[in-house]
């Protein structure tokens, strides 16, 4: 194998890696074994370029690199050279006007990236590879509507259902709320296990006060949706706040003020809703762990402990379940007033731990995701079951 050939390899090693953060000169693994490879096979091309100026692929491959380590500059300075080169091959200029519109849209330069495009389209770069580049390319630049059509030309269902999704809640938050309504059952009929699309449903139908249309969606939706991923459904329904009075001071039309009895009827209304769809379930782990939080919410205190209960029976070491149960049998001990506020303090910090980790990749987060940031999986995220998670 030529020293070509080698690096060549070693490029699309490691341009095909999966942890393309470990590359990134500001991160905290600057310094880890891939980030080193990374820097040497820079300095290994560049070395070679200079004595061949006329190896196209090795100056494809160095692009790249700069690329993922972000010093965007340099990898266009890159591709520009080769796209002015004299008597260059079609086909390499339009890969590297295809990596040219590459390092535009990660350098969120959306206009030269979509030109950049263009131009490799019209020299025949692969239409499939830059209808993905184009939909990623409206997806970051909130065109989500356009986001979702680039997905549906390239067949992948679950991100054009995602992109419609958005582009729902861009018309919701414009007071369209009938045509958002409309394209989220478009979207549903488009990817029916659409887990974004079914919480959206049920969350503008809760915020309305729709209260038996939400048990229908919610009933539909833990139906619809695959059994690993329908705790968001809950998880979206139980992060919607109370909606604030109409009339947008908290009184009623004889000055009594109304904000706490419309939050608790809100909270009944809600806890009501989500148990009657959820007893219809099988025994379920998360179920009845969200179950005990909405039962919670609405001050049954007694009920929720009985859920965790159930919770405990699928499995004794869930964590969550666990650090409830400890917080209602506080109540129920007579305990020191430097031992509560000890037991208080971490019960608090207890909460604040990742709850959700991608099972593709293993990344924790604070908050559920459709597509995980790091390793670009879609509908991945896990309920984190053990802190060794």
């Amino acid at each position: 194998m030529t020293l070509l050939d080698r690096l060549k390899a070693g490029a699309r090693t490691l341009l095909g890696h999966r942890r393309a953060d470990i590359l990134s000169p500001m991160g905290p693994d600057a310094e880890s074994p891939g980030a080193r490879d990374a820097l040497s096979a820079i300095q290994e091309l560049s070395r070679v370029v200079r004595n061949d100026p006329d190896a196209v692929e090795i100056y494809l491959a160095l692009g790249n690199l700069y690329r993922l380590r972000g010093d965007i500059e340099r990898a266009v300075q890159i591709r520009s050279s080769l796209i002015v080169r004299p008597g260059l091959d079609p086909q390499f200029k339009a890969r590297a006007l295809f990596e040219l519109g590459r390092d535009y849209r990660r350098g969120g330069v959306m206009d030269r990236a979509l030109a950049a495009f263009d131009e490799a389209r019209a020299l025949g770069a692969d239409p499939e590879q830059i209808t993905f580049e184009l939909a990623l390319l409206h997806a970051d630049s909130g065109a989500f509507e356009e986001a979702a059509a680039q997905y549906a030309r390239l067949g992948f269902r679950p991100a054009q259902a995602h992109y419609m999704v958005r582009h729902a809640e861009d018309l919701d938050r414009c007071g369209r709320a009938d045509e958002a309504r409309n394209l989220l059952a478009r979207a549903v009929k488009v990817y029916p296990g659409a887990v974004e699309a079914w919480r959206a449903r049920l969350v503008m139908a809760a915020r309305a006060g729709e209260w038996r249309r939400a048990g229908k969606l919610l009933r539909e939706g833990l139906e619809r949706v695959p059994a690993s991923i329908r705790f968001l459904l809950l998880e979206g329904l139980l992060e919607l706040e109370a909606p604030a009075p109409r009339n947008g001071n908290g009184n009623g039309a004889n000055g009594t003020n109304r904000t706490g009895t419309a939050s608790a009827d809100f909270e009944e209304q809600r806890c009501a809703t989500v148990l009657a769809a959820m007893e219809a379930q099988e025994p379920d782990l998360l179920l009845h762990y969200y179950g005990a939080l909405f039962l919670l919410r609405c001050g049954n205190r007694e009920e929720a402990g009985n859920w965790l209960a159930k919770a405990m029976v699928l499995r004794p070491d869930f964590w969550a379940a666990r650090l409830e149960l400890l917080s209602l049998s506080m109540e129920q001990q007579h305990l020191s007033p430097v031992f509560r506020s000890q037991l208080e303090y971490f019960i608090e910090h207890a909460r604040k731990v990742k709850r959700f980790v991608c099972g593709a990749c293993g990344l924790r987060r604070e908050h559920t995701f459709s597509v995980c940031p790091r390793c670009r999986n879609w509908h991945s995220a896990t309920f984190r079951m053990s802190l060794q998670d």
